[in-house]
């Protein structure tokens, strides 16, 4: 018996072997690739070989991980869009996507490495299958329909109204609103009647403004290619940063699963001993302030700088740690209770026991991981889907949100004060 244990045993670990994964994910912005990271390298542990191209290579090599092709930044988001940038983007969320996130991204594809990956793709061992972010970009499925392999979309967030016909998702949108617009799930009549409008309208639009893909992808990779709008429904299955208890209840195929959170682990993230001095000796606890990895605090017009840091100064001695890159640019003095850093390991702060609140934008990414670490919420979107994720938050009693073209000085005062002394948020 046991030499026959033995043989099993033999027999199925010679012929267990992983897939060989060919990972797409070329727009260059750093919370969304936080997300597409943490799946690749889960992947990779799993004994899976992961191909990745990306403008994100790894600061260290990681088994079954490969930077393969990493790919110039088009357009560099990190730590650049300014207070009027964000305001271009606000005027169409479907025109942001298609164009910044879109059709610029797919001028990836004229990269000669590109092109030979898919006229000449490995054979020892071929790929099993392609992984492509679900965003703007539709372009890259050609890679996945030239190679014949099955294509599977991720979302860094909440579907947006032009991904659901990809995989044949329906929408019931007389109780889903679409994720760009900040309405509960109980909706009014004329609330559902203008999620139908507002969606119908930005679908059309995004499909206008990403029609120009057909060109590229036939410029670039084959003449024979079908349009676009053929290419893109190539993909099988999406995997969703959403989650229903957060989101609410949705229609959903079984080619769209919800994935949320899984970006919220803390494999990589390192934090440097001076910020963590500064978090271990903030006795009276401390605020955490960020508008993401993109949006930088400094460029905002002097008015609102000026209400945030004078309510900030008022909380002493509570202590606020705020990512600015560069306060030489600020407007205005900043008080004695704030601490700044270009960047800052999020996961690790959240996580620490002096934390008494978040300011943030609202993006999924911080949103989740702050509910998942139990910190309070001061939400101010600033575009797209940040609106109803504050909104979404709010309606569930973690967070308090505040208007930024409505704000005041009081009302950044009292909500303050509420989150700080009001146990009911946490």
């Amino acid at each position: 018996m046991k030499l026959l244990g033995l043989i099993c045993l033999w027999m199925t670990l010679t012929t267990c072997q992983g897939y060989r994964i060919l990972a797409v994910f070329p727009f260059s912005g750093k919370s969304h690739f936080m997300m597409f990271e943490h799946l690749m390298k889960g992947l990779a542990r799993k004994g899976h070989q992961v191909d990745v191209i990306s403008t994100f290579p790894l600061k260290k090599p990681y088994p079954n991980y490969r930077d393969m092709i990493v790919l110039p930044t088009h357009r560099e988001f990190m730590n650049n869009l300014t207070f009027n940038d964000m305001n271009d983007m606000i005027v169409s969320a479907s025109t942001a996507v298609a164009t910044f996130g879109g059709t610029e991204v797919c001028q990836h594809l004229a990269d000669s490495r590109i092109q030979d990956l898919v006229k000449n793709p490995p054979k020892d061992p071929p790929y099993d299958v392609v992984l492509m972010e679900v965003f703007g970009a539709n372009c890259f499925a050609a890679i996945a329909y030239l190679l014949k392999l099955p294509l599977v979309g991720v979302s860094s967030s909440v579907l947006y109204p032009w991904h659901h016909d990809l995989i044949g998702n329906p929408e019931n949108l007389a109780f889903a609103p679409n994720n760009i617009l900040p309405f509960p799930q109980r909706m009014s009549f004329w609330q559902r009647t203008y999620n139908l409008v507002h969606t119908i309208y930005h679908k059309l639009n995004f499909n206008y403004h990403t029609s120009t893909q057909t060109e590229i992808i036939r410029k670039y990779l084959s003449e024979d290619l079908p349009d676009i709008r053929t290419i893109e429904k190539y993909v099988s299955l999406i995997l969703s940063n959403s989650y229903i208890s957060l989101n609410g209840i949705k229609d959903m195929t079984p080619g769209l699963i919800e994935v949320g959170g899984l970006h919220v682990q803390e494999e990589g993230v390192e934090l440097p001993a001076s910020l963590e001095k500064w978090m271990n000796e903030s006795t009276n606890g401390f605020v955490y302030f960020t508008f993401g990895s993109m949006v930088k605090i400094e460029s905002f017009p002097l008015k609102f700088q000026e209400i945030f840091f004078k309510s900030l100064g008022k909380i002493t001695p509570v202590r606020v740690l705020i990512k600015i890159v560069n306060p030489n640019e600020l407007s205005v003095e900043l008080p004695k209770n704030i601490h700044t850093s270009s960047w800052i390991p999020q996961v690790k702060v959240l996580k620490h026991p002096n934390i008494k609140a978040f300011i943030t934008h609202g993006g999924l990414m911080g949103t989740q991981e702050a509910l998942h670490y139990g910190v309070p919420l001061i939400g101010i979107p600033l575009f797209a889907d940040q609106f109803i994720n504050i909104d979404t938050v709010v309606r569930h009693k973690v967070a308090i949100g505040l208007d930024l073209y409505t704000l005041t000085e009081e009302k950044m005062d009292n909500v303050l004060n509420t989150i700080l002394r009001d146990p009911t948020y946490r």
